[in-house]
Parts: C-alpha cells; sequence; structure tokens
C-alpha cells in the first residue's frame, strides 16, 4: 500500500490550453491517495510473478510501471501468476504492478471489418487505430439454451464434396481434422472466399503460424476481395504466449458481437492443437499440475466454454448466427489423439483429411469414411437435399466395391456398373482450391450425375464438362427451388455431349 499525493493535473504530453483550462493553483487541495501495489517478484517465458495484490481476481488486468501489462492466470497464497500481453525491455524484478480495475475486452463493430489485428486490438496492417466505441469481454458465457433456435439454413463453403456429403448449417461446429500439409487451411479459407455476395462476416484467427504464413493468408484473401467482409485476428508464432492463447477468444468476441446485432457469422480457427499446446506452456510454467499428454486436466473445458458460444439465435434475440469451423492437427492420421479426440466431442461433426488420399492427388483430400454432419442435414436446402439422397452411402458402397478388383476377381456386370459410377462420382468430386462453387452448380452436376447425363463422358474429360457446366450456370440457370424437371430439360440444352469441343 502507497499514500501520496492526489490533484487533477492532466498529463504531461496535453497542450499548454489545456493546462490553463483544467488547472487552477487556488483549488489545489493535498490529499491521501491509497491504492493496491504489487511488486515483480521474477519474469521469464512470457510470466510474470508477483506479490502483494491480496485483491486481484482471475483475469484482472495488470499494469506495471514501465508500461508493461498483464493478465490474471495463476493465484496462490503468497504470489500471483500473470500472463505477460505487453513487455517492455525495462521490466525487471522489483517494478512495481496494480490493478487495472477491468478484464480483458477487446474492441468490436464495423469498424474492425477488412483490419488485421492481435488479440488486444492493435492494428497489424500498418492502417489508422481503431475507431470503435464498443468493446466485449473476450471471455463471456454461451447464449442460454432459450435464446437459442435450431440450425435450419445453409452455410455454403463452395467445395463440392462437404456441401453435398457433409453440409454445414449457420450456427453450426464443424472440425477440420487432419495431419500437416493435407489441405486444412485451404478447406477453410475457400469457405472465407464462398461468402463473398452473401451477406455472411467472417473472422480469421490465426494461432502460432510463422509470419510468411500469416502474410499468405491475408495476401489471399485481399487479392481474392474475402478482406473486406472479413477480419483476421493474429497471434503469430514469435508473439508473446499469452497473445496466442487470447486469440481465438479474441476472434469470438467479434464475430459474437455481430451475431447479437442479427448478423450471420463465420469464425475460423487455424488451428486449436497449437492453442492447446500454447496453454499447455502456460499452466506448465504456472505450475499446474499436469495431467494427460502433460495438458492440463481443464483443457476440455477451454476449448468447450470456446466453441459453445458458437449457435443460431432465435428471433427474438436478433436471429443471427455463429458457426465456427475449428482446425485441429493430427499427427500420422492419430485421430485418437487427446485434443482431437476432445474437439470431435465438443463439435457437431469433422471433415477428415486423409494424407494417403492427398498424396494419390485426391483434392480435397476429405476421407467421407470418417467425415459426418450430425445436424447440417437438417439445414441443407430440399432440392440438394433430394438429390444427394443416398450419394453417400453409394459412394461407400463403391469405395468397399473397388477393393476387389485390385485382386482381380471377375465381377457382375451389375458391379462393374457400380463401380464405373463410383469411379466418376469420385472425379467429379475432384476440386482444386481457390475455386469455390455455388449453390446452383452442386444441384446441376448432382441431378446431371443422378439422371445419367455424365455416364458417357470419359473420366479424364469429366472436369471439362463442369468447367462447361459452371459456366453455363453462372450464365442462368433454374433456381434451387426449381422442379427437377425443369433442371434436366436445363442440363440436356447444356452440357456438352462426349467428343463435343468445348465453347
Amino acid at each position: 500500500m502507497n499514500a501520496g499525493s492526489e490533484n487533477s493535473m492532466p498529463r504531461l504530453s496535453e497542450p499548454a490550453s489545456a493546462l490553463a483550462k483544467t488547472v487552477r493553483i487556488g483549488d489545489y487541495r493535498p490529499r491521501l491517495r491509497i491504492g493496491e501495489y504489487g511488486t515483480v517478484a521474477s519474469i521469464g517465458d512470457g510470466i510474470a510473478w508477483i506479490t502483494g495484490l491480496p485483491s486481484a481476481a482471475m483475469d484482472d488486468v495488470l499494469m506495471f510501471e514501465d508500461g508493461s501489462w498483464a493478465v490474471v492466470f495463476a493465484l496462490t497464497r503468497k504470489r500471483i501468476g500473470a500472463v505477460l500481453l505487453h513487455q517492455t525491455e525495462s521490466l525487471t524484478a522489483g517494478t512495481s504492478a496494480r490493478l487495472a480495475g477491468r478484464t480483458l475486452d477487446v474492441p468490436v463493430g464495423e469498424a474492425l471489418l477488412g483490419r488485421v489485428i492481435d488479440p488486444i486490438g492493435n492494428p497489424l496492417d500498418g492502417g489508422r487505430p481503431l475507431e470503435s466505441r464498443s468493446r466485449r469481454p473476450l471471455d463471456s458465457p454461451s447464449p442460454p439454451i432459450v435464446a437459442r433456435d435450431f440450425v435450419q439454413q445453409p452455410l455454403y463453403t463452395g467445395t463440392r464434396l462437404v456441401d453435398t456429403l457433409v453440409p454445414i448449417g449457420k450456427g453450426q461446429r464443424q472440425l477440420i481434422i487432419g495431419d500437416e500439409g493435407t489441405g486444412r487451411s485451404s478447406l477453410a479459407i475457400d469457405a472465407v472466399l464462398n461468402q463473398q455476395g452473401r451477406d455472411v462476416r467472417c473472422v480469421y484467427v490465426l494461432i502460432g503460424q510463422k509470419r510468411s504464413a500469416v502474410v499468405g493468408t491475408i495476401d489471399l484473401l485481399r487479392n481474392y476481395g474475402a478482406l473486406v467482409y472479413t477480419t483476421v485476428v493474429v497471434g503469430e508464432a514469435g508473439a508473446l504466449p499469452g497473445l496466442k492463447y487470447l486469440a481465438p477468444f479474441a476472434g469470438c468476441a467479434i464475430a459474437e458481437s455481430w451475431m447479437a446485432l442479427g448478423h450471420d457469422t463465420l469464425v475460423v480457427y487455424d488451428d486449436l492443437s497449437t492453442h492447446a499446446q500454447t496453454y499447455r506452456e502456460l499452466s506448465l510454467l504456472l505450475r499446474r499440475p499436469p495431467g494427460r499428454e502433460a495438458y492440463p486436466g481443464d483443457v476440455f473445458h477451454l476449448h468447450a466454454r470456446l466453441l459453445e458460444r458458437a449457435t443460431v439465435l432465435n428471433p427474438a434475440n436478433g436471429g443471427g448466427s455463429m458457426t465456427a469451423l475449428p482446425i485441429v492437427e493430427t499427427r500420422l492420421g492419430e485421430i485418437e489423439a487427446y485434443i482431437p479426440t476432445n474437439l470431435i466431442s465438443i463439435t457437431d461433426g469433422q471433415i477428415y483429411l486423409d494424407p494417403d488420399l492427398f498424396a494419390a492427388g485426391f483434392k480435397p483430400a476429405i476421407d467421407v469414411t470418417r467425415s459426418v454432419s450430425r445436424i447440417g442435414g437438417k439445414a441443407q436446402h430440399p432440392r440438394i437435399k433430394e438429390e444427394a439422397g443416398r450419394m453417400k452411402l453409394d459412394y461407400l458402397q463403391f469405395l468397399e466395391l473397388e477393393i476387389f478388383t485390385r485382386f482381380g476377381a471377375r465381377l457382375e456386370s451389375g458391379m462393374e456398373a457400380r463401380i464405373r459410377r463410383g469411379r466418376l462420382l469420385r472425379e467429379i468430386l475432384r476440386q482444386e482450391r481457390l475455386q469455390p462453387l455455388p449453390p446452383e452448380f452442386q444441384l446441376a452436376w448432382m441431378t446431371a450425375y443422378n439422371e445419367g447425363l455424365l455416364d458417357a463422358v470419359p473420366l479424364a474429360a469429366v472436369q471439362n464438362a463442369l468447367n462447361v457446366l459452371n459456366t453455363a450456370v453462372r450464365s442462368g440457370s433454374p433456381a434451387l427451388e426449381a422442379s427437377r424437371g425443369e433442371w434436366v430439360e436445363w442440363l440436356r440444352q447444356n452440357l456438352p455431349r462426349p467428343g463435343q469441343d468445348d465453347p
């Protein structure tokens, strides 16, 4: 506890005219000022141990006399463990600390669209400081059950395989899981690019990635016109561990603010494996007891608390939605590891990317046998759902039948026809990255496939035929609500015949 004199003088950096208006020497009265101060005992690895401050609570913000600041992360009988969020070179043991009188929050609102910020709201894109009067706590309770509504509207990712066989609804939490280098981030970026013109605001959270990867992602979003409706939250690899830990909560708070105003939002967490490792690092440094794989016992609660905030609100609460696409990494395809299994149990489904499929050249390398969307089918458009029908089941049966062909077994003509159709479908499901497709095209190719209009197309010419079909759809096609007969007639007129030159 320190005592001193208090006055109402403004900071010395203010103009002299302001001093003349606000300071009256005759009005000055020396008074006793009582405050609670602590002292830094040690500093290291992004952690500060502090003595004193008996009234400090978890998640309180601490200010240091050198300009550094931190957030309370651990309480013991004699000391406080704090995670540094801003550190100057002059922060050393013996520096005094005080409570800031607030918890962590982040600026929210329209000013964040098109911006790149760190988890505490500082701009990283070289632009002007954020001018937002609204702020929102980084960690807040998820909406109660009475404020939620059913997932009933589709969120189109632009990926053929996802929008048809593993559909996602607005307000859903769909995990993207796979080994490093299998295209997890590309799938999420395609989903963000496909929201252009769909009135969906996006938040892309980059956790622990190298600066070159961060710049590459931002450039992609900018070059494809997606940065206009996207906010990028960055906790890069070289940042303090506290910033990497807070990054997903900051992104969630920004998306949550738009959801509360009635907007549809999409937030991508890239990726939560790195986030869990950062949390493990901080917890071990703060001497929390380790559990399985040295992770703290509450790591499941940490991610559940984050992802439970993704939902769709009912009309009485604005009707907005937040769709979450968390990304998690597996090692050598070990889907049973601790963090992946945690996130599988928290989310509403997963999209599994297989390294063997990726190595074989099938992209996106989505393993249909391990991918599932538990509630997305309820949000799928009725016409797309009608055409998708048994397509996933038939494709899975084809994969089983194809195994027999590897042994040279003779098959009945009916099975050979099914295998031929399955190979055609597999070729249709191939898709290059950064080429999201509209839902009308998804309905068009499914109708053409189910009607047998693509059976005569050689496998090598399938992609060319699909490109012609996509061009025709973008030029003008029936609406999604149109009858199947209308679509079939339109397809007969616009699909290229085998041997016909592409326009």
